[in-house]
């Protein structure tokens, strides 16, 4: 920067301030300022840069973060099994992409911030000095017959029940945690959400009826998860662990917006055996293009209807309400009685978790 010279001062005169004098003292105010910088102006920095090395979390906070860390793993190990069949060339994945073309590519990428999560997570804990999670030993269920990998897994997608309910739920004004219910839009009972023999041996509407299947069990997960990760940020104590909980539930809840508009994409398809998908576009009265939770009650029946997750109460979204969700949905078929020990121990310590601020 050129140093601007006031023409109307007389540099002879006694009163001004010599030039070397002006250039001297904004070359101490800009060391000065860069001092600032390099030692107390740490919020100009990113924080994650600035305080790297002095991160720390309440031991409750330490409870969430863990039943979280065990979740985001149960995810990564279906979402991964998903991600198999969708990216591999067959009727499965051309089902998927009846519902729409971007179906395998959504997958994958769900997959991807499932294993960002459950990675980050347990890395945290442990770089707060807080015991990590691993549900390795529980790797025992088989994969599918004809799954691309032959590996162990830790959930079985074939037996599932899947709760549809989540539909008409976030198509209405009504809200669980005022006591509302809702119906199953369809019936899917002990059915597979992947292919279970040689692709060929299906007839078109089974393997439909077993995409469809995965579209309204995609949702039902990170339906789920959003408000798990809603309703647990209300017990975080410190701000470190609020700010990881909120920006993961973040995620939850974009995934969720995408499959809830995609299961309203599913074709009316009769599997043959009992498995009956109806056109939902028939009902004008709830919209099956839907990303978008209709605005339900909120807080008081007495204030405007908010676009909001729902439920966000720990009764019915905290960690032990999930845990029964889960297992109610028969993902964990076949597991084992020490696997229930574990998941619903560190739910009941994630739920008993109590908000403390200093």
């Amino acid at each position: 920067m050129k140093t601007k010279i006031d023409p109307t001062i007389d540099s002879n005169s006694p009163s001004a301030t010599p030039i070397s004098d002006v250039i001297d003292a904004r070359r101490v105010r800009r060391r000065s300022f860069v001092k600032t910088l390099a030692f107390g102006g740490a919020a100009v920095l990113p924080i994650g840069v600035a305080r790297a090395e002095r991160i720390s979390i309440s031991d409750t906070d330490a409870d969430i973060l863990r039943f979280l860390a065990a979740a985001e793993m149960l995810e990564t190990d279906f979402w991964q099994q998903y991600t198999e069949f969708a990216n591999l060339n067959g009727p499965y994945s051309d089902a998927l992409e009846a519902i729409d073309d971007d179906m395998p590519t959504y997958v994958t990428q769900n997959t991807n911030d499932e294993f960002s999560h459950q990675d980050f997570l347990n890395a945290f804990l442990m770089k707060t000095r807080h015991r990590g999670v691993s549900l390795e030993r529980f790797r025992t269920l088989p994969s599918s017959p004809v799954a691309p990998n032959q590996v162990l897994r830790l959930t079985n997608l074939m037996h599932l029940n899947v709760d549809t309910s989540w539909y008409l739920r976030y198509r209405s004004a009504g809200n669980p945690d005022f006591g509302d219910t809702f119906g199953q839009v369809v019936d899917i009972m002990d059915r597979p959400a992947i292919p279970t023999k040689d692709q060929s041996l299906y007839t078109a509407n089974q393997m439909q009826a077993i995409a469809n299947t995965a579209a309204f069990h995609f949702a039902m997960i990170e339906q789920g998860g959003s408000s798990l990760y809603d309703a647990l940020s209300l017990k975080c104590s410190g701000l470190l662990a609020l700010r990881i909980v909120t920006s993961i539930g973040g995620t939850e809840v974009a995934h969720f917006e995408i499959w809830n508009d995609k299961a309203g994409d599913t074709p009316p398809v009769d599997s043959g055996d009992g498995l009956v998908f109806p056109d939902l576009k028939q009902n004008a009265a709830i919209p099956s293009s839907l990303v978008m939770p209709r605005p339900c009650k909120f807080i008081s029946e007495d204030l405007p209807v908010c676009s909001i997750i729902r439920p966000t109460s720990i009764p019915m979204a905290g960690a032990t309400a999930a845990a029964h969700f889960l297992t109610n949905t028969g993902l964990f078929v076949g597991q084992s009685r020490e696997f229930f020990n574990v998941l619903f121990g560190l739910a009941a310590r994630a739920d008993a978790a109590m908000r403390e601020c200093s």
